[in-house]
């Protein structure tokens, strides 16, 4: 079993519904997901990633913009805690600022070209991924695609060229969970939304976030009532992994998406 988790940037709850996303629509559909969780402030894309691999806000971390800084007081991320627990974990990105998610020495592979500002960035990504997730069956692994984001940039949060690229991370999505095997469990999530061509701010539009998991034992079309924030992934990651969390982190596991023991 693997658990495999996939970040789509800048990815607005309400796209899913406004776009073509049968694969987006299908995974919310077949799992616990919430349209309504939460990022971090600054809502910027390292900031938000430092969170989620960190599972404290950015007051604690540091990282405030999309330049990396070392933390003045160290703290294990997710990738450190799988790695010290014997996991296998394997990053596909395309967006060279989030390389700096683990320390060095935790990743069993990492695959990176710099195609995020082409429409088709993604497609090298989300293939390579596919390929090694079926292949080499790792423990974990992190795919970040970065087109959407780019989009909202270039023409417009929710204006049809933004809706258009999501269309199409939609369809790689498709082939993505084509390759993965009946007992693998998906987080997929975004880290940020957007208002017209910017994000990073307290408005709603930047600050709301799809957060869906589905594989065996998650609850099936299930609408998650707690709050959740980025905070969340990594304890929920972790949990799905069978490793504990780091005692330093400040988020917690959504223990509502799995199905009740009987």
């Amino acid at each position: 079993m693997a658990v495999i988790f996939i970040l789509i940037d800048g990815m607005r709850p309400d796209a899913i519904d406004r776009a073509d996303c049968p694969h987006l629509v299908g995974l919310r559909g077949r799992g616990a997901a919430t349209m309504q969780a939460r990022s971090v402030m600054p809502s910027i894309t390292l900031p938000c990633h430092t969170s989620i691999f960190h599972s404290v806000p950015p007051t604690r971390h540091g990282v405030t913009t999309n330049t990396w800084t070392p933390m003045a007081r160290p703290l294990p991320g997710l990738f450190d805690v799988t790695h010290a627990a014997g996991l296998r974990n394997v990053f596909f990105y395309n967006w060279e600022e989030l390389r700096d998610l683990g320390r060095p020495g935790t990743l069993q592979m990492s695959y990176f070209r710099n195609t995020s500002y082409q429409a088709d960035g993604d497609d090298f990504i989300a293939h390579a991924a596919a390929k090694v997730i079926a292949d080499e069956r790792p423990d974990f692994a992190f795919v970040y695609l970065g087109t959407v984001d780019v989009g909202g940039h270039h023409y417009g949060w929710m204006t049809d060229g933004y809706l258009r690229q999501l269309e199409h991370v939609d369809t790689l999505l498709g082939g993505l969970l084509k390759s993965f095997a009946d007992d693998d469990t998906v987080l997929l999530q975004s880290d940020h939304g957007g208002h017209e061509r910017n994000h990073g701010t307290d408005m709603p539009e930047d600050m709301t976030i799809p957060w869906m998991v589905a594989g065996p034992g998650i609850r099936p079309g299930h609408a998650i009532a707690a709050p959740v924030s980025l905070l969340d992934t990594a304890p929920t990651l972790a949990r799905l992994l069978g490793v504990a969390p780091h005692p330093e982190w400040e988020g917690r596991c959504i223990d509502e998406i799995f199905v009740p023991e009987q």
